[in-house]
Formats: structure tokens, C-alpha cells, sequence
């Protein structure tokens, strides 16, 4: 019976919109904790008493700042991830669920969607490389501890996440964070320009899509499967670029630098989640930029 459920990165983007789906569970941040240390690890479980875990804690950011800080990446996700599932089986906690990320798979696969079964099939995206094996590392340890202690620890894979209260420091965030910031701060008649060809294909998931997913996963997900969450919907770059530029309803220009075009398409086949939820819909990506985009604009006009 699972009564107390811990979320680690309770602050992060992930954490905060979940924790508007079930604000009764335990949100606990770098603030609280340092998770780079194993006794801090082992004092928040010691604090907590959870029943059961959901592991969404990690060093996150976009394509550039996982391109130039590659070993903080891998250092820093790599304790964390130790420390919070050891952590977890030396307290008895026998229910984990971890969040993984399609930057684990191969940065080309034989054929497209990429289904589960492939996260081992080769080396994830130079751009990312380090994180995406730590996240590979983070499922083999979850996979490990199943085998060898008995314990209900399972992973899942959400494509890009995108939504209200992300990141939108150019320098260091995601892509569709960047484009939002980009076309909301630029006037009439500007130029703007973007990292890569605009031809790479990325399934962007909405977040609040995944945060009402999350607590049917810690009931049904039970298996070693690093299942695959994410929309049927795969766009290149330059389409949700013009798809930004025509919600912000400016006219403005736009080009690529040819620079860090990063995995050229990671799109991974949600059929095994459709199995387990038949009904379950995905907002489409115009619809859930104009609300990142209208969330975005009343913070900036709220900070003003």
C-alpha cells in the first residue's frame, strides 16, 4: 500500500507541475537535500519514511550546454542517480520509478519509431552523450537492483518535454523554452536566428501530459520495459519554429546557423503505452506552445 510517495527534483520543471496533479506527495529539492552525497541521501529517506519513490532529479539543459559541460553531466546524474536508488533499497522502499529520457537511445537506429527493445542498439547523440548514458546507466541500475533484491523499480522515457514554468534561459534550455523567449521578445520585423539546419524531427511532449500520466505509472508501470511516453506528432524544427512565429502573431524572419544540429530524429513509438491506456491523448504541439507561450507572457508581464 503506498501511502507516502517522495518526488526528487521537486523543484525542477517536472516536479513543480506534478506536484499541482498530487500535491500530497513529498517534493524535496537541492535545497533540502544534496543528493551528490550518499549520508544526505540517506538522511532524506531516514526523514521521509517513503512507501515508494519517484525519481525525477538530475542536471538538465539544452543542446549547447549539454555539448560544453559533457563531464559535469555525466559526473553529477551519475551520483545522483546511485546515490538515490541505493539510497532507496537500503531504506526498504520497494517501489521506484525513474525517469529516463529518449537522449538515452541510439543516436541512429535501423528503423524508426525506436521501440524499447532498442536503448542498447548503440552510442546516444554525440551531443549529448554523457547524459544519455546516464540515463542508460540510471535503467540498468534499476534493472539490477529488480533482479538481484527483488525490488519493484521500473523507468520511463519521455520525449522532449515542453510547458509552463520551464526554463527559458536561452543559454541553457531546451529548444521549444528558446523559441518561446525568442518570437515573445522580438519586434516586428526582426530576424531571428537558431542553432542547427531546422530539419531535425523531435516529438515534443506537453507537461502537464506527463505530470497526469506519472501516478497511473507508479500504479500499472511494473515491469523492466524503459517504457516510451511521448505524442504520435513528430515535427522538424523549422515547422514549430514557423508554428511559434504565427502563434505570436508577428511578422518576423527567421534562419539556421547550420551549427550543433544535434541527433537529426529520436522519435520512439508510444504502442506499448497505448496497450496499457487505450484512451489516452497527447496535446497537439500548437496547442500546448500557445499555452507556454500565453504562461510565459503573463509572467514576464507579472514580473514587470
Amino acid at each position: 500500500m503506498v501511502e507516502k510517495v517522495l518526488v526528487t527534483g521537486g523543484s525542477g520543471f517536472l516536479g513543480k507541475r506534478l506536484s499541482l496533479v498530487k500535491p500530497d506527495w513529498v517534493y524535496v529539492s537541492s535545497k533540502d537535500y544534496n543528493l551528490l552525497n550518499e549520508d544526505e541521501c540517506d538522511k532524506m529517506f531516514s526523514d521521509i519514511k517513503p512507501d515508494a519513490v519517484i525519481h525525477l532529479a538530475a542536471r538538465v539543459g539544452g543542446i549547447k550546454d549539454n555539448a560544453e559541460h559533457q563531464g559535469d553531466f555525466f559526473y553529477q546524474n551519475t551520483k545522483i542517480n546511485c546515490n538515490v536508488v541505493n539510497a532507496a533499497k537500503n531504506a526498504g522502499v520497494k517501489r521506484l520509478l525513474a525517469s529516463l529520457s529518449t537522449c538515452a537511445f541510439p543516436n541512429q537506429c535501423a528503423t524508426y519509431p525506436m521501440v524499447e527493445g532498442m536503448i542498447f542498439a548503440g552510442a546516444p547523440a554525440e551531443t549529448n552523450l554523457s547524459y544519455g548514458y546516464t540515463k542508460r546507466l540510471l535503467h540498468v541500475q534499476c534493472l539490477s537492483y529488480r533482479k538481484q533484491y527483488g525490488l519493484n523499480y521500473s523507468t520511463f522515457c519521455p520525449s522532449n518535454l515542453y510547458g509552463p514554468e520551464d526554463h527559458f534561459d536561452p543559454q541553457k534550455s531546451h529548444f521549444v523554452p528558446a523559441l518561446v523567449k525568442k518570437v515573445h521578445d522580438a519586434n516586428e520585423g526582426d530576424s531571428l536566428m537558431f542553432w542547427g539546419t531546422g530539419l531535425p524531427l523531435r516529438q515534443q511532449l506537453y507537461i502537464d501530459d506527463l505530470a497526469t500520466l506519472i501516478p497511473m505509472l507508479l500504479e500499472d508501470h511494473n515491469s523492466e520495459v524503459p517504457l516510451i511516453v511521448a505524442p504520435l506528432e513528430n515535427l522538424m524544427i523549422k515547422d514549430m519554429v514557423a508554428m511559434g512565429v504565427e502563434v505570436a502573431n508577428k511578422k518576423l524572419e527567421y534562419s539556421f546557423n547550420n551549427e550543433i544540429s544535434g541527433q537529426f530524429r529520436k522519435d520512439g513509438s508510444n504502442a506499448k503505452l497505448m496497450e496499457m491506456y487505450p484512451d489516452l491523448s497527447f496535446t497537439p504541439f500548437k496547442e500546448g506552445f500557445n499555452k507556454t507561450y500565453e504562461w510565459y507572457k503573463e509572467s514576464v508581464y507579472n514580473r514587470n
